[in-house]
């Protein structure tokens, strides 16, 4: 088999990960009312239906990486679809909210080994050069069209066969991938492994798991006790996390790559993405069946303009001759400038503007997912790929988090008719800004 063979073969199989962990982590966007009736689940039933994926991910994502470097990336990758499987078979008979939130929670635990050691998989197999740009935006296309999928097929899916449907669909896949992943992967490492810090491991897992839990439980109350001991123990464990990296010869997350210009911003831009992009066409659906009644099918056919155009925007990223910054830069003012067409909709439902507006967002999401995946490979040691790739994740899935809950607040303190004009316009500010800090980049 040829190098240029092995490569395409690589990127094929390890570009099939995103694509299922993003359709998994969409699949409950339209399906929340039915999936609150089947479990009898109260009045946070769903936030924790929508925000307990990101629980897992964003806790376990850094670990991942540091895991998939040192102890093999293809094995990493095996066990979270292995995982994914089983819990997928468990969301998709659970009879209980805490049965399915937990389902969610490994199901997320394994997405983060899954995404940290498939984007080490491609960066080991495109280590330069201009076939690494198109390698990158075929990874990140797959993102796109991960949160294409998912919606269409768990709307669709729950009109013919009923909201579980989509669960068992996707422990197939995973079972499917694992299978492809051991046969056809070849293993890869780094060549200067190190000892797990078990204590970074412990302090950051527990600290970004707190401040998930804190951010997800104030989406129905802020001054809540449950949220203000989240919020005060996500501190203290990551401000001790902080300090023992600093003393480890070989932490879980090297605290000099804060140095390094393109890793901010390779870890900013993935931030802002989860908190402006992501969280607020994460909650869209809620908002468009709540103002206008329109099924899961139409508003996952509606998403399904800016997933679409974003997957097919991530693929065309390479002619676009300018450096990664400058992709991520151009891709933020798409998005700020899609997003415009969004102010309304809490309102009335211009659908022209809307789909217009979602379309320009996708085109710059597109160009986010690519640029950013780039820059997450680009700003770290080649040794230590997965661990760039998990500090990027993790910044992406806990913006997530913060920015539904941000969403919901702000629509349930001003009403869905100003609430959503509020939120819109602050990720609109969001993403300009991180525009114009792109831009500032020397890479």
């Amino acid at each position: 088999m040829t190098e240029l063979t092995w490569g395409r073969k690589t990127l094929a199989v390890a570009s099939a990960a995103p694509l299922l962990v993003l359709t998994n982590y969409t699949v409950p966007m339209v399906t929340v009312p039915q999936t609150v009736r089947a479990l009898g689940a109260g009045p946070t039933g769903p936030v924790w239906i929508l925000g307990s994926i990101a629980l897992g991910l964003s806790a376990l994502l850094l670990v991942s990486g540091g895991l998939a470097d040192d102890y093999g990336r293809r094995r990493v990758l095996v066990a979270g679809t292995g995982v994914l499987a089983v819990a997928g078979v468990v969301a998709a008979v659970s009879t209980t909210l805490p049965v399915f939130v937990l389902a969610r929670i490994v199901q997320g635990a394994a997405s983060a080994a899954m995404l940290a050691s498939s984007l080490g998989i491609v960066g080991h197999a495109y280590p330069t050069g201009a076939e690494r740009v198109r390698a990158a935006g075929r990874y990140g296309a797959m993102m796109g069209l991960g949160t294409a999928v998912g919606p269409l097929a768990s709307g669709l899916t729950a009109t013919v066969m009923g909201w579980r449907a989509m669960y068992w669909l996707i422990a197939a896949c995973a079972l499917a991938l694992a299978v492809v992943s051991a046969r056809m992967l070849e293993e890869s490492r780094s060549a200067t492994p190190r000892r797990l810090d078990v204590p970074g491991v412990l302090l950051l897992s527990l600290g970004v798991a707190a401040l998930v839990v804190g951010v997800t439980q104030g989406r129905v109350g802020w001054s809540r006790p449950i949220v203000l001991v989240a919020f005060a123990a996500a501190v203290v464990l990551l401000v001790a996390f902080v300090a023992v990296e600093r003393r480890r010869s070989a932490p879980l997350l090297d605290l000099e790559l804060f140095r390094r210009p393109v890793f901010l911003v390779a870890t900013g831009g993935a931030l802002v993405v989860g908190a402006a992009v992501v969280g607020l066409l994460g909650y869209l659906p809620t908002v468009l069946q709540a103002a206008h009644g329109l099924t899961p099918l139409v508003t996952a056919l509606l998403l399904g303009v800016w997933s679409g155009v974003s997957f097919v925007s991530s693929l065309l990223t390479r002619y676009v001759r300018l450096r990664a910054a400058g992709r991520l830069a151009l891709g933020m003012g798409l998005s700020a400038a899609g997003f415009t067409g969004l102010l309304g909709v809490g309102v009335e439902l211009p659908l022209a503007l809307v789909v217009a507006g979602l379309a320009v967002s996708g085109a710059g999401s597109g160009l986010i997912n690519s640029s950013i995946t780039h820059l997450a490979i680009e700003s770290v040691p080649a040794h230590r790929v997965s661990m760039g790739s998990g500090a990027n994740n993790t910044a992406r899935y806990v913006g997530s988090s913060l920015g539904a809950a941000g969403v919901a607040a702000v629509i349930g303190g001003f009403g869905l008719g100003q609430g959503t004009v509020v939120a819109v316009a602050a990720c609109i500010g969001l993403t300009g800004v991180t525009a114009i800090a792109a831009l500032a980049v020397r890479s």
